[in-house]
């Protein structure tokens, strides 16, 4: 975050700020959790080239996520997951990106609104206030010359109507949320001053200072060790339950997936390749990738002279004939493989390529093939939560 001015957080302003004072804040409009918070439907973004073709970093993803909602985004690195959360709140830098097509749609307090099509002043309001992101790396984040007290009031003071005094005590107040003690003398402390663990934390109260609907965290844990990695993960539960904040959780590590995500969205080359809930996904996954995904983990008492890789999944040609309706031609979807025979295409955007339900609840990527060409599933839409579910929510970490 680059500032333009002098600090706003200094010795003498501490010192007149009210030992207790409640602060008053700006309260969001409440959510129907019936209804999805966000919908993404077809978003396609691309980046100039030169004097190449445009890269499509992301080509009619799809997906939604309801409040008090974990969705974990997974795939590997360039596959597409940080762009498409990025697009949500314009940090895609245009030129050279540019979004092609698709809509997000976002409860705001003011009603649904498309956020890809929000001018600058208006994502504005948004950006930070009801929707916040975690970054992957806090020390690239946190600007290195202001103190942590200025980082935390910038979004406070600008979203809502309260006096300094106010703010500063809504910023201690989020540092004490996230278990940082002594928050009111860290206010006046310097980002290099933080442990990795600790910058972290005060990434997660600057994002969640303004109370967002949306959080959007980005591989939160992977700079931290193990420990420090459970306590941020268990740190953002016990804030989801307490408010109606959705999460999309951003990560290639599926274990923080197991034990975190209520729905999963499985992404490769730009595209979704699967989707359904964590239990589901986790109990029979359908699509070459993720069963090579999973293939590829080591198992705790098991011996092997070498691990499976995800291409000894996806090379083998029987992967891709167990999908239901296989024997019709339902086949799933691979960038590396010449395109079927029967493709019909759509003269459109992403045309040879078909997101379909096949079976209740459990959609995959698969060709559009004469077996699919005339079927049209529903937008993935799972309001599937396990802390509302009896069955699992016992268990449930």
């Amino acid at each position: 975050m680059h500032h333009t001015r002098g600090p706003i957080f200094d010795d003498s302003s501490a010192a007149a700020t009210p030992a207790a004072a409640p602060a008053s804040r700006k309260i969001h409009k409440s959510l129907n959790e019936s209804e999805p918070l966000l919908r993404v439907d077809n978003l396609a973004v691309s980046f100039d080239n030169g004097s190449g073709p445009r890269i499509q970093a992301v080509d009619g993803v799809r997906m939604s996520l309801y409040p008090r909602q974990t969705l974990a985004v997974v795939g590997e690195s360039g596959c597409g997951k940080s762009v498409t959360a990025m697009s949500m709140m314009h940090l895609v830098p245009r030129p050279p990106g540019r979004f092609d097509r698709g809509r997000a749609m976002f409860q705001t307090d003011a009603g649904p609104r498309d956020l890809l099509m929000m001018s600058e002043r208006e994502i504005r309001t948004v950006r930070g206030n009801e929707i916040a992101m975690i970054f992957q790396e806090p020390m690239t984040s946190l600007n290195p010359v202001y103190t942590i007290g200025d980082q935390i009031m910038e979004a406070i003071l600008l979203h809502q109507r309260v006096t300094f005094s106010e703010a500063t005590r809504i910023a201690i107040d989020s540092l004490l949320s996230v278990g940082i003690k002594d928050a009111e003398a860290r206010l006046r402390a310097y980002p290099h001053q933080f442990s990795g663990g600790m910058r972290q934390r005060v990434m997660i109260a600057m994002a969640l200072a303004c109370q967002p609907k949306l959080l959007l965290a980005d591989e939160p844990t992977t700079a931290l060790d193990v420990t420090i990695q459970a306590q941020i993960l268990e740190l953002l539960r016990d804030l989801q339950r307490t408010r109606q904040m959705g999460m999309m959780l951003i990560t290639h590590d599926l274990g923080v997936v197991a034990e975190n995500a209520d729905v999963v969205c499985v992404m490769y080359a730009g595209r979704v390749v699967e989707y359904a809930n964590v239990f589901e996904l986790f109990g029979n996954p359908m699509h070459p990738y993720t069963r090579g995904l999973f293939a590829s983990i080591p198992k705790v008492g098991e011996l092997r002279d070498r691990l499976v890789t995800i291409a000894d999944v996806i090379d083998n040609p029987e992967a891709f004939r167990s999908l239901p309706g296989a024997e019709q031609g339902v086949r799933p979807w691979w960038p590396w493989h010449e395109p079927p025979a029967d493709l019909t295409a759509r003269n459109e955007p992403a045309g040879d390529y078909y997101l379909q339900e096949v079976k209740p609840e459990h959609w995959v990527g698969v060709w559009r093939t004469k077996a699919v060409q005339e079927h049209e599933s529903r937008p993935p839409d799972l309001a599937y939560r396990i802390a509302d579910d009896p069955s699992r929510a016992a268990s449930a970490p």
